[in-house]
């Protein structure tokens, strides 16, 4: 394989990387710290795929969100997500009112998933209903509303927050949703350098979001850009065995998978890693997806769909163990 694929050359890629570091630098005039979790960010918005946040309160999950959205120039919506919350309050209903020629029809109000990146803050305590009229959007773009269809605009994504430690009245999330997420990304404590710059930060006046350093048409021939990148044989192979690796019923599975997992990851997890594994190519500013970029991105990609056992409750064993054990068990 050349070192430039067809298709893609240097000058795109040294663009790229221009273009992104202008937005990495942008938020981090806000965020402070949290650098892989900003870029395991970058990688869902870069390639059009939503994401999962996971994080006790107060480690900025919320501003990190917005000011991506802001760096993006994108529209913004949060919705919080609450036990009485209706499938309308984020698709949008219909309104009986009068049309141009004063007789009576339903007029459709938009809800809050008309956005380009849509806040569901703290998705689980939602009912199952009100999940799955999300759900529609994530998975097809579109919303349905008294028998009519309606596209969302691009981009579009879904960028979801869960509370790890407070578990009363919420509702699990299906794995038909979990799996629409490429990543879960895990947002951690702040090193004690980190958090005495927070203090000082948003003690001293008030914080305002990152300026726009994209528009809507430049983002699109960035994400455009990650699909093309061809993809190596031996990175795609990689990352499907990897994945055929978590099914405990397959013939490849390892032998933690076997012992400890009920269900794996199908081949959106495959499908997930390559093209994650592509744009954190191009964020390192190389031409083509390597093993180590696959190694890079397997855990926020397939810890929540891998579903452990009883057993593996038992022992004490999570789903980010099993894949870690899964790195150490396939050869690359």
């Amino acid at each position: 394989m050349s070192d430039v694929p067809v298709g893609i050359a240097h000058e795109r890629v040294a663009e790229f990387t221009q273009r992104i570091q202008a937005i990495r630098s942008s938020l981090h005039r806000v965020i402070v710290g949290q650098d892989e979790a900003l870029d395991q960010l970058l990688v869902s918005a870069l390639t059009g795929s939503h994401a999962l946040l996971v994080g006790v309160p107060g480690l900025a999950k919320t501003l990190m969100v917005k000011a991506l959205a802001a760096a993006f120039s994108w529209k913004f919506s949060r919705v919080q997500f609450t036990p009485d919350l209706m499938p309308s309050d984020i698709t949008g209903y219909e309104l009986l009112g009068r049309g141009d020629d004063g007789m009576p029809q339903m007029t459709f109000r938009p809800g809050p998933v008309f956005a380009n990146l849509v806040l569901a803050d703290e998705i689980n305590r939602a009912a199952p209903k009100t999940q799955s009229a999300l759900l529609e959007a994530m998975a097809e773009r579109h919303v349905t509303v008294g028998g009519k269809t309606y596209d969302l605009d691009e981009p579009f994504l879904v960028i979801a927050t869960q509370n790890p430690i407070e578990q009363e009245g919420t509702y699990p999330l299906p794995e038909a949703q979990l799996d629409r997420f490429m990543m879960e990304i895990r947002i951690g404590y702040p090193s004690v350098a980190e958090e005495e710059e927070v203090v000082l930060k948003t003690t001293g006046g008030r914080q305002v979001l990152p300026e726009a350093t994209l528009d809507r048409e430049a983002f699109l021939d960035l994400r455009d850009l990650v699909w093309a990148v061809p993809t190596p044989p031996n990175v795609a192979n990689y990352a499907v065995r990897l994945c055929r690796a978590t099914r405990p019923e397959d013939g490849s599975s390892t032998k933690f998978s076997r012992d400890y997992v009920s269900w794996g990851a199908g081949p959106r997890g495959s499908q997930s890693l390559v093209l994650a594994a592509k744009a954190r190519a191009l964020l390192m500013g190389r031409t083509a997806p390597t093993i180590e970029d696959i190694q890079a991105v397997v855990p926020p990609i397939l810890r929540h769909r891998v579903v452990v056992n009883h057993r593996a409750v038992g022992d004490a064993i999570t789903s980010e163990q099993v894949v870690r054990q899964l790195l150490k068990d396939v050869a690359a």
